[in-house]
């Protein structure tokens, strides 16, 4: 399986208990969801390699106490620790239309309510406090914050995103 069919679902970030358990910050706003998995892939030495899960339940409604199949021990468990757990994207829950995951945008167009064609989405930059679009603009780059009063409709058929930023926020990038 390759990281680019997968989402990232969280990290495994300490031990439970001495028989191998451990603990998973979930990276969704509904960890109920991923409650009840078979299986799930582990990024080890930047392979994805699949688990399968004995048991599982929610700790402290944010984390996921999860044991794996054939780690039994301590040591096993250490050797897991801080590793990024993965599932397939069909694994993810279907959203409202109006809503979308960060990798479903990717070469979608962006227009403008004054500016009109932007360009199209490269990818979404969310290392910041603000996500932000980042958009191609016949070799520039733009930056978009994904604020929902900037992002008017959502056209998926037609791979569309419609936006009302303020005005002048484009023209920064094409000003030198």
């Amino acid at each position: 399986m390759d990281k680019k069919d997968c989402f990232y679902l969280g990290k495994i970030v300490k031990k439970y208990s001495f028989k191998g358990e451990l603990l998973i910050k979930l990276d969704t706003d509904e960890p109920e969801l991923y409650e009840a998995m078979n299986s799930v892939f582990v990024e080890v030495r930047n392979n994805l390699v699949p688990f399968f899960i004995e048991s599982s339940q929610l700790h402290k409604s944010e984390l996921l106490r999860v044991k794996f199949e054939d780690v039994d021990t301590e040591a096993d468990a250490d050797s897991l620790l801080k590793s990024d757990l993965y599932l397939p994207l069909e694994f993810l829950p279907k959203l409202e239309d109006d809503k979308f995951y960060f990798h479903e945008i990717i070469g979608f167009k962006v227009e403008d309510t004054n500016f009109g064609h932007v360009g199209i989405i490269k990818s979404v930059n969310d290392s910041t406090a603000q996500s932000l679009f980042e958009i191609d603009r016949d070799g520039i780059e733009i930056l978009i914050p994904m604020n929902d009063e900037f992002i008017t409709k959502l056209d998926k058929p037609n791979k569309i995103i419609y936006v009302n930023t303020p005005t002048g926020l484009i023209d920064l990038y094409l000003n030198d």
